[in-house]
Formats: C-alpha cells, structure tokens, sequence
C-alpha cells in the first residue's frame, strides 16, 4: 500500500528540442539541391547554410557514429530520436580534410558541445556545397516533427529549430 508512496516517480520525456548547431541561415530540405535529402529518403528535417565552420550539437545525446570521412555524426537522443548531421554535400570525396572531429563514438554530449569544426573555404572549392542538413532518420518512429524555424539566421546553440516527440 505504501510502496509507490515512497518510490520516486521517473517521467520519460517524449518531447526534445534541437538547437541551432551552426550559425547561419536556415534552408528547408526541399531546397537542397539532392534528391536525397530533398525527397526526404533519409528522414524529415531542416537544414542551416553555415557562415561559420564550427558545428556543434543541437541535443543532449549519445554519439553513434562518425563516419570515417569525418563529415556526418549521428546521435541518439534520451528519446530514442536518431539524428544525422550532414555536412556539406558530396563532401565524402574530401576524405576527411579539412575536418576535425571533436567527439568519439560513445560520448555523451550536450546542447552546444564542439562535434567538428570544417574549413568551409576547402569546403566550397571542394565539394558541391556547404549546406549542413539535420535528419531524424527514424522519422517513422516519432510521432511528429515540428519545424518551428523555416527560414531566417540563427546562432550556434542559442535558437530551438526543431522539436520532436517520440510516439
């Protein structure tokens, strides 16, 4: 009877927010110019042309993964969202030059923790474009995808971009 009196009640959040993780301007996906973000094949987001190199986490999180060439990170959410930062499109061909990647696979992370910084100089001689699209690839398991910026500038860490409940 007394039992869950004295048993701290833990509530699971099914709503978090993602903050700006570059400064610059927001760019919806349909604007990207691949089809593979555009037609949105990876998943539902947003996308920021950087004005800046620096590239910082929009969640508090878990690194997944960092792709080998240095220009993706995926982290997963304490509400079970996958996210992929994307930097830059046809980047993959750099090889990782002109990227320093500032988390391992495993670390936790929180709003505004350095995940790289890109030289968009190299980037912008180098490859197809800067544009750094933010993907929730489990977009079928979440319950809803609020944009809340769809155009406008914003400052690394400082604006909520998007909000993303799990079902």
């Amino acid at each position: 009877m007394f039992k869950n009196m004295f048993m701290k009640k833990v509530e699971f959040s099914k709503a978090i927010e993602l903050k700006a993780y570059a400064t610059g301007s927001i760019m919806k996906l349909e604007d990207i110019p691949d089809p593979v973000f555009a037609e949105k094949m990876m998943g539902d987001g947003i996308a920021i042309v950087p004005a800046e190199g620096n590239i910082s986490s929009p969640v508090n999180g878990v690194i997944m993964h960092v792709f080998p060439t240095k220009h993706a990170i995926s982290i997963k959410t304490a509400n079970g969202a996958e996210i992929l930062l994307h930097i830059g499109l046809e980047t993959v061909s750099m090889n990782g030059e002109g990227f320093t990647v500032h988390v391992t696979e495993g670390k936790k992370v929180k709003v505004g923790d350095a995940l790289v910084t890109v030289d968009l100089d190299m980037v912008k001689k180098r490859a197809k474009n800067t544009v750094i699209p933010i993907i929730i690839v489990n977009t079928k398991e979440m319950l809803k995808i609020d944009k809340l910026l769809l155009s406008g500038n914003v400052t690394i860490a400082k604006e909520t971009i998007l909000a993303v409940t799990a079902k």
